[in-house]
């Protein structure tokens, strides 16, 4: 197996430690070049895992606090390849400022990382308006906005990474968890779609989801309370502030979801049982989230720990499941007499304009096959968009 720079903290000889070759992850094949990073949310758990391990590798980073919870004499002196920086992620402002920071300070930005998250644990009747805004701004617009602002830099250099910090409730739906998980929802689809907007300027992105992270740094204690006014030695020795665990408020249930086995509370029971074991390494994480940085084909998903794996796993398999059952109420391609249903008969003897042209869909056999369709417009015969496009040009003319 190929070696790779390991990060000081990271447990030696732990052969899970290494992204397959697939991806081609730092070593002697793809020797790890300094990269400059910006982390936003450094001073979570993931984000402050993730700042330590790429310094211990060598690279320059820029760890982004929180505008509400620390102070710029908090976030500065951690370390010579460390650039303090403050900022909200709901405000665009902000976000650029920190970027135009990095880029006059370091010379340029080669990865993003953004570890921010917030949630309201409560049902989804009793979360007002605010609860539900307040969570779509962090968690999705606060991504949109770093994302908005520093990909025409990334366009311009014809090169970019980027490392979203999500989380398995993008996958899942949690009692107790509704509107954070549609913020996670939103990301997913979000980024998905972006990866073929984005792919021919040499951009990368990956959504990271690791499962119920600990805090297992060396030397580090768990505090529970307190809002990261707590300092503990980094391994390089200098001061970092050290978060209370989870980015969570619970809410007051209302009668209805009060009793203690309402399904609204499995959330705060699950995080209460995060907080006694929490089982997933932040340092492995970071470790591996270092590698995805430096190697040169990332995933799309990066799953974190065996809780997240088999949780996507089973509501993978729940979902196959679902289809299979409810397949046979359908209407395939296959079931019409000859390519041409009854009702694409009637609609035609109507004076209904037809959109495809007849057995298109039937002779196409493969994605390469639909491509050269979409590009020529047979799928829409008469009124290809690409004609209709093609004669506004030359109106225009």
């Amino acid at each position: 197996m190929t070696d790779f720079v390991r990060s000081p903290s990271a447990p030696a000889g732990d052969s899970k430690l290494h992204l397959p070759a697939s991806c081609d992850p730092p070593g002697e094949t793809n020797p790890p070049q300094q990269k400059t990073w910006v982390v936003f949310g450094a001073t979570g758990h993931m984000g402050r895992s993730l700042v330590k391990c790429v310094l211990a590798h060598g690279d320059k980073v820029t760890a982004v606090g929180r505008t509400w919870e620390h102070t710029i004499k908090q976030m500065e002196g951690w370390h010579d390849n460390c650039l303090g920086a403050l900022c909200d992620v709901r405000l665009r402002e902000t976000v650029d400022a920190v970027l135009k920071k990095t880029i006059s300070h370091w010379g340029g930005i080669d990865i993003i990382a953004n570890c921010t998250g917030y949630g309201v644990i409560g049902a989804c009747e009793d979360q007002d308006l605010s609860d539900m805004r307040a969570q779509f701004e962090t968690n999705f617009f606060g991504t949109l906005n770093i994302i908005q602002l520093s990909l025409p830099y990334y366009r311009t250099r014809n090169a970019g990474r980027y490392l979203i910090f999500s989380s398995t409730s993008g996958a899942l739906g949690v009692p107790g968890l509704g509107p954070y998980c549609a913020t996670k929802y939103a990301v997913e689809g979000l980024i998905e779609s972006m990866l073929y907007e984005i792919d021919a300027f040499g951009i990368k992105a990956t959504l990271v989801a690791p499962g119920h992270l600990r805090i297992d740094e060396p030397g580090a204690k768990r505090v529970k309370g307190g809002k990261g006014k707590n300092e503990d030695e980094n391994v390089a020795g200098d001061k970092m502030p050290l978060p209370s665990y989870g980015h969570f408020l619970v809410k007051t249930p209302s009668a209805p979801y009060a009793h203690q086995n309402a399904p609204a509370g499995h959330a705060k029971r699950m995080v209460q049982w995060m907080n006694d074991n929490q089982p997933t390494s932040a340092v492995k994480s970071a470790e591996l989230a270092w590698q995805l940085g430096h190697c040169r084909f990332p995933p799309l998903r990066l799953l974190l720990g065996s809780y997240a794996v088999e949780s996507i796993r089973d509501r993978l398999k729940s979902i196959i499941e679902e289809i299979e059952d409810w397949k046979h109420l359908s209407f395939p391609v296959a079931d019409m007499d000859l390519g041409k249903s009854k009702d694409a008969e009637s609609a035609e003897q109507s004076g209904v304009p037809k959109l495809q042209k007849e057995n298109t869909l039937d002779t196409i056999a493969d994605d390469d096959e639909m491509d050269d369709h979409m590009m020529n417009g047979d799928l829409f015969g008469d009124n290809s968009p690409l004609d209709v496009d093609a004669e506004m040009k030359d109106e225009d003319d």
